[in-house]
C-alpha cells in the first residue's frame, strides 16, 4: 500500500483546544476511559479510579526512565541562534539533532566558554565533539539545558522550573529520556500506595525514550518494520517475577507504549523474558502478534504516529478511532499532558 495512504488509515481530526497545554492537578485528577476488549463495555472515569477496573490480580508495569533537560540553545560563530536537541553519546560524541544547516568542522558555543565542534552527520543525527568531557553532559545538560516538551505544546502556562517537575513521573529514576513515558504522568504516590493496598503489584523497567517520539514516520520505516532504536534495560529479578506472574495467568498491563515495546522486545518465541538489556527499535503495527502483554494504560496519541499504530495493533484500527471519537466528543484532552486509557 502507498505510504501516504497507509498514513491516512490512521488520521482523525479534532480541535485545536484539546491539546492539553499542561497536565491534570492533581495528576490522577485527569479523565479516563476503559475499554474491555472481551466485553466490549466502555466506561468513562477519573483516573483516580483506575483500581476499580484493572482485572483481578494485575500487574502494572512502568518505566522509570528519567528526562533530562535535553534542550539547548547555543550560537554559531556569526552569533546566530541555533537550537540542540540531546540524544545521547557514541564513542566520545554527543549526539543531537539540531535545527538548523550546520556544517562538519563548524564550532557553536553555549554557557560561557563550552564549545562543540560538527565532526559528521547521519541523516538528520548529528555528531559533535565537545569541549568538556563527555562523563559530565549529564552536569552540563542540567546547568544550560531545558525540558523538551513536544512541539505540539505550543502555549504551555507552566514556567521552566514547573516544567521539570511536571513533565517527569513521580517515580523517574534513571535520567536519559528526552521525552517522558506519558502513560505513567497521572499516576500520583497516593495511587500507587492504593493499587498495591488492592492487591495489584508495580513492577519497573527502564526504556529511555528517543527522538522516534518527536519524528515523523519514514517511508524506510513502515517497509522495513522497523522504528528508531533505544536502549531498555529489565533488572533479573523484575523480570523473574513477571515471568511467573504470567505463567500463574495473572494479567500483565503496560503503562505505557515505552513499556509494551520493551516487554514485547525483550521476551523470546516463548512468551518469556529473556533478552533482559539492549536496544529495541520494534515496530508494532497491524498483524503483530503480542508475547506478553495482556493489556495496556496509554495516553491519546497524535494522528499516523507510531505510537498510534502501536495501540491501534492491540486494539483494531476501526475500534481506537471509535474510541478516540468518543472521548473528543466528551471533551477528553489530548497528547503527553492529556487524558488516559485503560484497555485490556
Amino acid at each position: 500500500m502507498d505510504f501516504e495512504k497507509l498514513l491516512a488509515l490512521y488520521d482523525y481530526s479534532f480541535p485545536e483546544m484539546a491539546i492539553a497545554q499542561k497536565p491534570a492537578s492533581p495528576r490522577d485528577s485527569a479523565r479516563l476511559l476503559v475499554y474491555n476488549r472481551k466485553t466490549g463495555k466502555i466506561a468513562f472515569d477519573i483516573f483516580r479510579d483506575l483500581g476499580c477496573y484493572l482485572p483481578k490480580g494485575a500487574v502494572l508495569v512502568f518505566n522509570e526512565t528519567k528526562v533530562v533537560p535535553a534542550r539547548i540553545w547555543a550560537r554559531k560563530a556569526t552569533g546566530g541562534k541555533i537550537q540542540l536537541l540531546y540524544l545521547g553519546t557514541e564513542k566520545g560524541l554527543l549526539k543531537f539533532i539540531v535545527d538548523r544547516k550546520i556544517h562538519s568542522g563548524e564550532k557553536i558555543f553555549f554557557g560561557e566558554k563550552e564549545t562543540l565542534i560538527l565532526v559528521r552527520q547521519e541523516e538528520n543525527v548529528h555528531f559533535f565533539k565537545p569541549s568538556f568531557l563527555v562523563g559530565r553532559v549529564m552536569e552540563i545538560l542540567e546547568r544550560f539545558g531545558e525540558t523538551p516538551i513536544p512541539p505540539y505544546i505550543k502555549h504551555s502556562p507552566l514556567k521552566e522550573s514547573e516544567l521539570k517537575q511536571k513533565y517527569q513521573t513521580v517515580f523517574a529514576k534513571i535520567k536519559g529520556s528526552v521525552a517522558a513515558p506519558t502513560a505513567s504522568l497521572h499516576f500520583t504516590k497516593r495511587l500507587m500506595s492504593k493499587l498495591r493496598k488492592s492487591g495489584f503489584d508495580l513492577k519497573f523497567i527502564t526504556l529511555h525514550v528517543n527522538l522516534g517520539t518527536f519524528a515523523k514516520l519514514t517511508p524506510e520505516q513502515v517497509e522495513e518494520s522497523r522504528l528508531h532504536k533505544e536502549y531498555y534495560e529489565i533488572k533479573p529479578a523484575v523480570a523473574d517475577f513477571l515471568n511467573k506472574a504470567k505463567s500463574a495467568g495473572r494479567p500483565i498491563i503496560a503503562v505505557g507504549t515505552t513499556v509494551v515495546r520493551t516487554l514485547e522486545s525483550a521476551s523470546g518465541q516463548q512468551g518469556k523474558l529473556s533478552e533482559l538489556i539492549g536496544e529495541t527499535n520494534l515496530f508494532i503495527k497491524e498483524g503483530y502478534r503480542f508475547k506478553y502483554i495482556d493489556g495496556l494504560i496509554t495516553n491519546f496519541h497524535v494522528p499516523k504516529s507510531s505510537l498510534l499504530i502501536l495501540v491501534a495493533a492491540f486494539v483494531g484500527r476501526e475500534k481506537i478511532l471509535g474510541l478516540y471519537k468518543k472521548a473528543i466528543t466528551k471533551g477528553f484532552s489530548l497528547f503527553s499532558f492529556g487524558d488516559g486509557m485503560l484497555i485490556w
